[in-house]
């Protein structure tokens, strides 16, 4: 009985490795794949930081802060996936700003002003070819606040209606943020209106006239004309004696005449 009872056990642990060995012949083997670490995030950019150690962009920099756009610049830099796009003008482009001047503008015209030289999006020196012919685009200021691009054989130009200057060099450009030099302050139609001022017409060329040249003359020719308009008498000498010696032939003349009577 004993012997039944263990036969049988022995019978079903046989079965039960059997299956067992079965299906794990007939299961795939599982593969464990690793989670992808997640990417890291962009370095935090201090806009403040980099405009006052590159430039001299102070100017710029005391009108951001004075009007708290840096903030708004801060947060499109580094919580946005636009990024941002600014363009900076150097002290001296402020300096030689006479008219129109900045200072009569409001607090909002300032603060508007600011936001102008500013696009909410990332652009590349490469990207201002798209951007070339395309029509405005819009700044930070938003509504009418627009700027034109053009792109000639990588020199970038920027018009606003008042201003016409260029892109001169490029103080960052690295996803998400672009600041770049501009020769001007960018100057809104939408502030300053629309009468804008021509041009000053560039000076006219001074021709360049060459001095007469003296008669090419032979040494000695030259000596004799010199002697020759030294001793040679004037014209108006040469009258008076002609008038004297008429004068002479006919006094002449009549005393012959009254000597023959």
């Amino acid at each position: 009985m004993d012997s039944i009872k263990i036969f049988m056990c022995f019978t079903t642990l046989l079965f039960a490795y059997a299956q067992a060995a079965t299906l794990a012949a007939e299961s795939p083997p599982i593969i464990l794949t690793p989670t992808p670490a997640p990417a890291p995030a962009p370095d935090y950019v201090n806009l403040t930081e980099l405009l006052s150690v590159a430039g001299p962009f102070s100017t710029f920099l005391k009108y951001l802060e004075s009007t708290k756009v840096i903030e708004t610049l801060q947060n499109q830099a580094n919580n946005t996936e636009e990024g941002i796009t600014l363009f900076v003008p150097k002290d001296k482009a402020f300096t030689s700003l006479k008219k129109p001047s900045l200072s009569n503008l409001t607090a909002d015209q300032l603060k508007q002003l600011c936001l102008f030289h500013a696009l909410p999006h990332y652009y590349s020196l490469s990207d201002f070819k798209n951007l070339s012919g395309a029509g405005p685009v819009n700044t930070l200021a938003g509504g009418q606040y627009t700027l034109n691009f053009t792109d000639t054989s990588g020199t970038v130009r920027i018009g606003s209606g008042w201003t016409n200057t260029k892109v001169s060099s490029s103080v960052h450009s690295t996803d998400p943020v672009a600041i770049y030099q501009v020769d001007w302050v960018l100057l809104p139609e939408a502030i300053f209106g629309t009468d804008i001022p021509p041009p000053a017409p560039a000076p006219a060329p001074v021709p360049d006239i060459a001095p007469v040249a003296d008669a090419p003359e032979a040494d000695g020719a030259k000596g004799k004309g010199k002697a020759a308009s030294s001793s040679s008498p004037s014209s108006s000498d040469r009258i008076i004696g002609w008038s004297v010696w008429r004068c002479v032939m006919m006094v002449v003349v009549s005393v012959g005449f009254a000597v023959v009577l």
